[in-house]
């Protein structure tokens, strides 16, 4: 790949122009985009546009190229199965790559008990399917999830996301039987986790009494780190709380992996991280290598729960996008994916823990595994400053590394750079980060 400039900025009257125009006059508003430019080719973290600058990628499609872009590994498997057989639909005929990567993902969900997997298309689907499963089991019908969530943009997965704007505003009203509690925030709170948590648990009790008994409590829908949210990473103490409450009342305890899956936070899967055991586990984004794929892995007793013909879908579990994702996770499994994880989100903190020495407007450095965050405040206060995130994202683009901003208030750096960086590109990435911050004191 080739490396043009520094200053990715583009110009007028150039082909990039060009292409925007035209997308301004075909599409939609509505889909935002990072960065203003037309990609021409990808692999592993480096992006090449059709003007020919390079970009580092630390935003891997939203967290869905843990494997990064274009792995050899898929691509010839994807080719491979191309010359085969495009899409049969599985519900016209079965065939291996649907049935082999639910057996792999039923081995790899956290848990001992038997399960069944259903595979889809997106992450929202995934969520959509996972409450018709959880009422259908339960015979209840209230779902909860958490303060700052998101799920997705479909309507059920919209109206357990939290952020109104810009993902709710003006598209009501939304489903009913959905309720929201808080969800740890323990540097924004300025709160000891002990402290905090027995506050928020004591809360789910208060809302039993005064919202919804817990018997007409379906699910509680909950992301092990939340990610649109903030990366915001709560206690174990917390989560295995919830979990208890959860089995107390027959509840269901739906576990939301769809961007902290697949090795993203140092484990397969964060539940991990917890020692927390889910009746139902969504996955999405980084299942596939960017192939449009999702699941729904549950308790075997749940997911029989639906009868024939009550779930599924046309292009649910493509023989493509299966065929993707067992390459996926074989390249986890084989290229030790997971330590790597680890140690790429250890240089990310240890950069952020450096300039938090000289920069009072970086509040938070925090992380589990690489889905790692730097929460931008005005000065040393804990109060967020959007404005300044942006002012950094901006300069940080236009020097070649693509980083997406997050949080209630857009104040909070995420990073989801593919596991696969090399080593020098990590390094050339977060020395350019550190320039742009250390340089914005002045500002």
């Amino acid at each position: 790949m080739t490396q043009k400039n520094e200053n990715t900025e583009k110009k007028a009257g150039s082909l990039t122009e060009s292409w925007l125009r035209r997308r301004k006059d075909s599409i939609p508003r509505g889909p935002f985009h990072t960065v203003e430019a037309i990609a021409a080719e990808a692999k592993g973290a480096i992006v090449c546009d059709i003007e020919g600058n390079r970009f580092l990628d630390f935003a891997g499609g939203i967290g869905s190229l843990n494997a990064g872009h274009c792995p050899k590994k898929v691509v010839d498997a994807v080719k491979e199965q191309l010359d085969r057989m495009i899409h049969p639909s599985f519900h016209v005929m079965l065939y291996p790559a649907y049935i082999e990567l639910a057996e792999k993902l039923n081995a790899l969900v956290p848990g001992e008990h038997k399960k069944k997997t259903l595979l889809l298309n997106s992450g929202a689907e995934a969520v959509e399917n996972a409450v018709k499963i959880a009422r259908r089991y339960t015979g209840r019908r209230g779902i909860v999830s958490f303060e700052r969530g998101f799920h997705g943009r479909t309507y059920m997965a919209m109206s357990l996301t939290s952020k109104p704007k810009p993902y709710k505003n003006g598209f009501g009203p939304f489903a009913g039987d959905t309720y929201k509690l808080p969800y740890p925030y323990y540097f924004r709170e300025a709160l000891q986790e002990e402290e905090a948590d027995e506050r928020l648990l004591n809360q789910i009790g208060e809302f039993f009494l005064r919202e919804v008994p817990p018997e007409d409590i379906a699910a509680f829908i909950i992301e092990p780190v939340q990610g649109e949210g903030g990366f915001v990473i709560p206690s174990a103490r917390f989560i295995k709380g919830l979990e208890e409450i959860c089995r107390k009342h027959g509840i269901l305890l739906i576990a939301d992996e769809i961007q902290t899956g697949f090795g993203r936070t140092g484990k397969m899967f964060a539940m991990e991280h917890f020692g927390a055991v889910p009746d139902i586990v969504t996955l999405s984004k980084s299942i596939a290598a960017g192939f449009p794929l999702s699941a729904v892995t549950g308790r075997a007793e749940i997911m029989d729960a639906p009868e024939v013909g009550e779930i599924g879908g046309t292009y649910g579990g493509s023989p493509l996008a299966c065929t993707a994702a067992l390459k996926v996770i074989e390249m986890i499994e084989e290229e030790n994916l997971l330590e790597r994880a680890e140690w790429i989100g250890s240089q990310i903190e240890k950069t952020g823990l450096e300039l938090q020495k000289d920069c009072p407007f970086l509040g938070e450095v925090r992380r589990l595994g690489a889905m790692a965050a730097y929460e931008i405040t005005e000065g040393s206060s804990r109060k967020p400053d959007k404005e300044k995130t942006i002012t950094l994202l901006a300069e940080i683009k236009r020097r070649g590394v693509i980083l997406m901003n997050a949080g209630l208030y857009g104040n909070v750096i995420r990073f989801l750079c593919p596991l696969v960086i090399a080593d020098d590109e990590l390094k050339e990435g977060l020395s350019i980060i550190k320039e742009v911050f250390l340089e914005s004191r002045k500002s």
